[in-house]
């Protein structure tokens, strides 16, 4: 049987193996250029337009197994690259996001604040929340405050549970009704 760092370790491996194929093929398909931006503005798109940690989990996950380093400050950093990304991108590499279907869909929620900078909004709370309750679960499983989360804390993370599925939900019926889908794009 394996360790749990390991396992961290070979699921990482392959989930970065998964992003470089990605790439392979955009760059194949287009060239150099395209298929890295188009690759960072998909990653950039499972970051800041879905209300999980998906995304930032290629980095949170392994960062606090192996490092200790809290899932919520790795989402942070993760989080600032990825609207930094944008940014550039919507400067310098506009053209980019008419790459795949995510990016056309990354760019119709960014280039309209109203109401799809809701999409945005809602997969910060889910995400962040997301986070948190793994980052506390993290913490019983290595004993730490063991004591406390039993006595205290387990209302706490059943109310944060309950939100982040409301979050779930509103985020779902958001994006039905908005309209946004990869086909209609």
């Amino acid at each position: 049987m394996e360790k749990p760092q390991n396992q961290v370790w070979v699921k990482f491996a392959l989930l970065c193996l998964i992003l470089i194929t990605y790439f392979l093929y955009l760059t194949y398909r287009y060239n150099l250029l395209t298929g890295g931006v188009a690759s960072l503005l998909t990653w950039s798109f499972f970051v800041l337009c879905t209300p999980v940690a998906d995304a930032g989990f290629l980095l949170d996950f392994p960062l606090r197994l192996l490092f200790g380093i809290r899932m919520v400050f790795s989402e942070v950093a993760v989080w600032t690259v990825a609207i930094l990304i944008n940014i550039i991108a919507l400067v310098y590499f506009h053209d980019f996001y008419q790459t795949t279907a995510i990016t056309r869909v990354l760019e119709a929620i960014l280039t309209t604040p109203f109401p799809y900078w809701m999409v945005i909004l809602l997969s910060a709370v889910g995400t962040f929340l997301s986070i948190r309750f793994g980052d506390e679960l993290m913490d019983v499983l290595h004993h730490k405050d063991r004591h406390y989360f039993h006595s205290h804390h387990f209302k706490h993370e059943v109310i944060i549970f309950i939100f982040f599925l409301i979050v779930i939900f509103g985020y779902y019926e958001l994006i039905s009704n908005l309209g946004i889908s990869l086909t209609a794009v």
